[in-house]
């Protein structure tokens, strides 16, 4: 293939290592980039500089933010003494839209995952140890909010057993039978769970 443009060679490189993005779908946005005016273009670079440039992760809770500590953890409304733990700071921002939980949070950056060498020290387990055992929170309930696969199952019941050496309430959210879903499509590792975590009607 005679290649005419190798900025825009380049430019469809660099789209398609984003993750879902193959290389038809990074022509087609390197295309749209190219018809629209410098000025567009010129703003949503200027963004994704300034995405690197002024975020961080908060030192307390670990997600990201422009401030340190983060809006959340320096909001006095929320209710100090109940954490939850999750994965990835994309987690803070589901739970969030749910405008349910009130509490504050603690982002492990990942989860162990022995098959690809991480272990509790890779992961911000001492920093949430350090929260639930110090003395700037009251900690009274630590709830784990991991996905319910097999490494968020194994740091759910590590972190349980670590846990159990604090005076600290340790909770989970329910996992169970999505609304809407019909039985005759639920998985049986799904259904056990959601007879597992049933309550009171």
């Amino acid at each position: 293939m005679q290649i005419t443009s190798e900025a825009l060679e380049r430019a469809i490189e660099e789209l398609a290592k984003l993750p879902g993005t193959g290389r038809k779908s990074a022509q087609r946005i390197a295309i749209h980039l190219l018809k629209q005016p410098e000025e567009n273009v010129l703003k949503l670079a200027e963004a994704f500089v300034q995405l690197k440039k002024s975020v961080k992760r908060c030192s307390v809770c670990g997600t990201i933010t422009d401030t340190d500590p983060c809006p959340i953890c320096s909001n006095p409304k929320r209710n100090s003494g109940v954490i939850c733990v999750v994965e990835e700071f994309q987690d803070v921002y589901i739970i969030e839209k749910t405008n349910e939980f009130r509490g504050r949070y603690h982002v492990l950056g990942g989860t162990i995952s022995p098959l690809e060498n991480i272990g509790p020290d890779n992961i911000r387990i001492k920093e949430l140890l350090q929260r639930v055992g110090g003395t700037d929170e009251s900690i009274t309930e630590v709830i784990l909010a991991l996905n319910p696969d097999a490494e968020g199952e194994a740091t759910s019941y590590y972190i349980n057993k670590l846990l159990q050496n604090y005076d600290v309430n340790v909770t989970r959210i329910a996992y169970g039978i999505p609304m809407g879903t019909e039985l005759e499509y639920i998985d049986e590792a799904t259904l056990s769970r959601a007879f597992l975590s049933r309550t009171a009607f």
